[in-house]
């Protein structure tokens, strides 16, 4: 039984939207801390049978980078750009499944920090051009919240970690969320609000969540007297 409601993030560190969205989820949830619980759940959308080179989306992110900063304000940073700029030289192979393995062990640590370090893989992948394939990807984020590198990379390469990555997947999938980002409240064991589906902006996707965090504190019981 749900006794505080919980905010759902449905994500996948590849998404460039997602990326984009991440200054606003930040702020919503700083605002509203400690009125709900808060959970990240990775997306896989990106999981090849077999690893595809950066050249196959290349030419779509190309454009598609353009039309994130102008609707979301995010900027994309140079070193990320020469990969989709330059996917001849590039040794990318994007897949999903790394960086949901990752959070799901840095939820071990800090369950409260989920957004904040969502935040951080998408901006050390979509800034800083860091490959998160490469475990070497996450060394400068494990000094940041001072997690043990030897048990983290440990649990990283580990079947139990990955079992839970690919669980959440299957969540996401069982939430009938199709594409990210994605944003969900919910109220009890299986009352589900949809607060966000694709980027939306702050004063929206404000809006919408205290209208929910409203319906949700009301008296079940409303019959005039």
């Amino acid at each position: 039984m749900i006794t505080i409601p919980t905010l759902i993030y449905c994500y996948d560190a590849y998404c460039g939207w997602c990326y984009g969205f991440s200054p606003v989820i930040r702020k919503l949830v700083e605002e509203y801390k400690g009125q709900f619980h808060t959970e990240v759940l990775s997306g896989g959308m990106i999981l090849p049978e077999n690893p595809q080179p950066i050249s196959t989306v290349a030419g779509y992110i190309q454009q598609a980078y353009k039309t994130v900063e102008e609707r979301t304000g995010i900027q994309f940073g140079q070193d990320f750009l020469w990969h989709i700029f330059n996917p001849d030289k590039s040794d990318w192979f994007m897949n999903s499944e790394k960086p949901a393995i990752a959070m799901c062990v840095f939820k071990e640590y800090f369950p409260d920090n989920q957004i904040s370090f969502a935040s951080d893989l998408q901006y050390a992948l979509n800034y800083e051009g860091r490959d998160l394939c490469d475990d070497e990807a996450y060394r400068h984020l494990l000094e940041k919240y001072q997690i043990p590198a030897k048990d983290f990379y440990n649990k990283l390469h580990s079947n139990e970690y990955k079992e839970k990555a690919y669980y959440e997947f299957a969540l996401v999938k069982q939430l009938q969320v199709t594409g990210f980002p994605a944003v969900l409240m919910q109220a009890s064991d299986s009352k589900f609000y949809l607060l966000a589906r694709g980027f939306t902006d702050y004063d929206i996707l404000k809006t919408r969540l205290d209208n929910v965090i409203a319906e949700i504190s009301a008296p079940a019981d409303r019959s005039v007297i």
